[in-house]
């Protein structure tokens, strides 16, 4: 299986992390509109627990990128990319979390209370029918119910879509099962914000005001512990910048602004 992906020339000095986890490929468009202007790469991880994805990245990026990098990580990606900043901070010249998971359990309640008012009944409903299948061992075709769970997501996180194409190469429930697993217990006991000392270079936060993430469950945790934090909230603006109809255009502006001037 396809495991990294390239776009543009060298120097590849841009490094794109998609969300999930276990939703590899969704990053191909972000992937596409930078690489007009920079070398990407765009990881497809499937490795199957959070200490196997931070050595496939290190992997990865000592045999094809250009160090150091500017990492942009998506959802998951980006608190992905905030632990691979602190483990390698070397290899990384600034760190970009666009959409961030939140960086405190008490502020994860706020992410399914949003989401389940803003689906109808019957579509809460369907929710409750998926996540009761994703816990019943019997069930054989986990992926293909992650998959349809993910459409459910995105209507809730979303505020006015363009039209897109699902660019997932591969719903993987087992990978996210184990990796948001170790993720939450390192935020659970205090050790993903502990790493925060462990970065050097310049963190930008985006943010879209409508993100049912919280944008003050990024920024509150993390303010009081990294050195050089800027936070950008985007107008109008869902989970996925790139794809929502009245921010797009200026999130990409704010992108290349930061990959560029930084």
């Amino acid at each position: 299986m396809e495991s990294l992906r390239k776009y543009g020339e060298r120097p590849y000095s841009v490094v794109v992390l998609h969300g999930g986890p276990g939703t590899p490929g969704e990053m191909a468009p972000v992937a596409r509109r930078l690489a007009r202007t920079h070398g990407v790469l765009e990881p497809l991880q499937t490795e199957p627990g959070l200490e196997e994805q931070l050595q496939a990245l290190k992997d990865a990026l000592l045999a094809e990128a250009d160090l150091p990098v500017r990492l942009v990580g998506h959802s998951w990606g980006a608190m992905l990319a905030f632990i691979f900043t602190a483990r390698n901070p070397s290899m990384v010249d600034r760190l970009i979390m666009v959409s961030s998971a939140v960086f405190a359990d008490s502020y994860a309640a706020d992410v399914f209370r949003t989401r389940a008012g803003r689906l109808t009944a019957e579509e809460t409903e369907e929710v409750s029918g998926l996540l009761r299948a994703l816990g019943d061992p019997c069930v054989p075709d986990k992926d293909r119910v992650f998959a349809e769970l993910g459409t459910y997501i995105r209507r809730a996180d979303s505020l006015d879509l363009l039209s897109y194409k699902d660019e997932v190469t591969d719903y993987r429930y087992d990978v996210y099962e184990r990796v948001w697993g170790d993720a939450a217990g390192l935020r659970s006991s205090g050790g993903l914000l502990e790493l925060a000392g462990k970065i050097r270079c310049p963190v930008v936060a985006i943010h879209g005001d409508y993100d049912p993430h919280p944008a003050a469950g990024v920024i509150k945790p993390l303010s009081p512990v990294l050195k050089d934090l800027r936070f950008i909230l985007l107008e109008e603006c869902g989970h996925e910048p790139w794809l929502e109809r009245r921010a797009h255009r200026e999130f990409f502006d704010v992108l290349e602004r930061e990959l560029r001037d930084g």
